[in-house]
């Protein structure tokens, strides 16, 4: 029986063989993303992050946490799109002039489902 990997599977198997601790997550435009921990974040940086929803503290705001740390994720004007306890994956940008936070534009759930978040200011 022979096994036919498709060019996705070869590159996730490449991060798995090549780097351990890192994760790849695809970004909205389809393109593999490193993750990072939260604890690494610096303001104003694009950052792929991957943990687990601690609380949802307002209707467009959560927490999120991973094994370095927790970071408020805010999703608004969109309603928060995962429960509490759920594993997620959130792209977005660290907020650079006020409280550390992340403005998501992305979420993946576990399952692979790809959330496209609004922003309509």
């Amino acid at each position: 029986m022979k096994l036919h990997l498709g060019p996705a599977a070869l590159l996730a198997a490449s991060f798995a063989v090549a780097a351990p601790s890192l994760v790849a997550a695809a970004t909205s435009k389809g393109e593999m993303a490193q993750t990072q921990k939260i604890a690494t974040v610096a303001p104003g940086q694009m950052v792929t992050l991957q943990g687990v929803v601690l609380r949802i503290t307002d209707e467009d705001e959560f927490i999120l946490s991973d094994a370095s740390g927790q970071i408020p994720v805010y999703v608004g004007p969109n309603a928060v799109p995962a429960v509490t306890g759920e594993a997620i994956t959130v792209t977005g940008r660290v907020d650079d002039d006020g409280p550390r936070e992340i403005y998501a534009q992305a979420i993946t759930r576990a399952d692979g489902t790809l959330i496209t978040l609004s922003h309509r200011y």
